[in-house]
This record gives structure tokens, sequence and C-alpha cells, in this order.
């Protein structure tokens, strides 16, 4: 006798809604050892999950804009979860990196990080006296950079760099100054921490075609064999945009060269 389906519920849909940010497009199948292993958590078949992940990609706005798509079964619930987390980032993302890491029974002072469309580890933390909802924002940031550095493929958008400890998942306009963007995956960039810090600083800034601009500043130093490297190298390059969801803000990138760009 074939067993009932199980109902998808607005937890499950949320915890697909994380995991959907957390891989690219393509790795959507029964097979991968993460969607089976999350699947099993969740009581669920991995065909269950792969399939809710595929319909989800149907909704991906960057996907349809390039001809790209999932398959055709969105339902309506499918839509309005979309909708909704993507209108409510600032709880939503949280609630659902909250949801993400129980399946795992995750503590306080251990995180889950996918590290590869079909794998994660679990990360021991330093033991903290956090209260809850210290931890809340923690697993906001969590659910922000392992999303941002997914849709970039793992790789710095300026350098292309790939080693994972040293990527950042920088925000476009500052995380202290703008509390309702910081969950937006479109107000963030995968870079590499020198690119980082030197986008923070205002030393660089991207033209309103993604290509990278180099401030005076750089500029002064700019026969340094290691500002060539990691500058003067790229000037003029456009970055590599994401692959889903993530695509810059022009508005947001607007910010940045008027507001943190020192020129």
């Amino acid at each position: 006798m074939r067993a009932k389906p199980v109902p998808w519920t607005r937890e499950h849909l949320l915890i697909a809604m994380n995991l959907y940010c957390k891989l690219p497009f393509g790795s959507f199948d029964k097979s991968n050892a993460l969607i089976i292993d999350v699947a099993q958590k969740m009581g669920r078949t991995a065909s269950s999950l792969a399939m809710k992940l595929s319909n989800l990609a149907s909704l991906d706005p960057v996907h349809t804009a390039r001809g790209i798509s999932g398959l055709a079964g969105a339902s309506k619930k499918d839509r309005a979860i979309w909708e909704e987390f993507h209108s409510n980032l600032t709880e939503l993302a949280a609630d659902s990196e909250v949801l993400f890491q129980d399946l795992f029974n995750a503590g306080n002072d251990t995180q889950v990080e996918v590290v590869s469309p079909s794998s994660y580890e679990l990360k021991t933390l330093p033991t903290s006296t956090e209260t809850t909802a210290t931890i809340r924002v923690r697993r906001g940031q969590n659910f922000f950079r392992q999303s941002l550095l997914a849709a970039y493929g793992g790789r710095c958008c300026v350098s292309g760099l790939s080693i994972r400890p040293m990527l950042i998942a920088s925000h476009i306009k500052p995380w202290a100054k703008f509390p309702t963007d910081r969950m937006n995956l479109r107000n963030g960039l995968c870079l590499s921490s020198i690119h980082d810090a030197a986008f923070d600083n205002g030393l660089i800034t991207f033209s309103p075609n993604f290509e990278l601009i180099l401030g005076k500043k750089l500029k002064s130093v700019g026969s340094e064999p290691s500002v060539v490297a990691n500058f003067g190298n790229y000037e003029g390059a456009p970055l590599r945009l994401p692959e889903k969801l993530a695509e810059p803000d022009p508005e947001f990138m607007n910010y940045h060269r008027e507001a943190i760009y020192l020129g």
C-alpha cells in the first residue's frame, strides 16, 4: 500500500525556501546527499523535497529573466510563501534559519553550514551567554552569508577567489544603518576579504554597469605589485553576477557610489 504524502506545512515550506537559497540551480536532485538528509529529517521523501525546490526555481525572477525555468507545478502555497518570504526577509530569513538549524538539533554553540551543493558541516562556536534575540540575529546572518555565497557560486565577484574562509558576504548599504535590508540578498556582494575591506572603506565601487572603479587612494599607490594584483588587474572589469536571487540592486549600488565611495 502506497504511503500517504506528507502535507507541506508552513514550517516545511520555510525550510525549503531556506535550502533553495543555499543551493545552486541544477543541484535539486533526489540523489543529492544533502537533499536526502534534509528530507529524512523533515519526514519527507527526497523526491518531494527536490520537486519542491524545482517548483520554487520557477518563481525566481533571475531565472525567469534568463529564460531558465524550474518545474511548472508551483502551487498557490508555493507562490504565497515565496512572496511572503521575500517581502519580509528581516523576519522570515531568521525564522527559516532557526527551523533549518533545529532539524539538525544545532544548539546555541553549534551551527550547520552548507558548504557545497551536496554537503554540510557542523561547526562548533565559542561558548557564549547570548540571549534568544542575539541568537536569532546570528541565525539570520548565517542565512545571509550561506545564501549569498551560494548565489555567487562560492567565488569572489571581483577576483574569482574560491577559498571559502576568505570570502565575505558584504553588504552594499551598511548593516548597521539599514536594518530592513540586512537580509536582502540584493544588498550583498560575495567579496574576498581584501576586496570587502576596500569596498566597505570606500576605496572601490562599481559603475551602473557593475564595472570595478578604483578610488584615488588606491590609484596613488597603483604601482605596488600587491595593488596591481588585487585591484589594478580588475579595474573596469564587470563583476561576476550571481546565478540566482541576488543580482545587486542598482539603487543600492548608487547609494554606495554617492555615500560611501571616496572618489
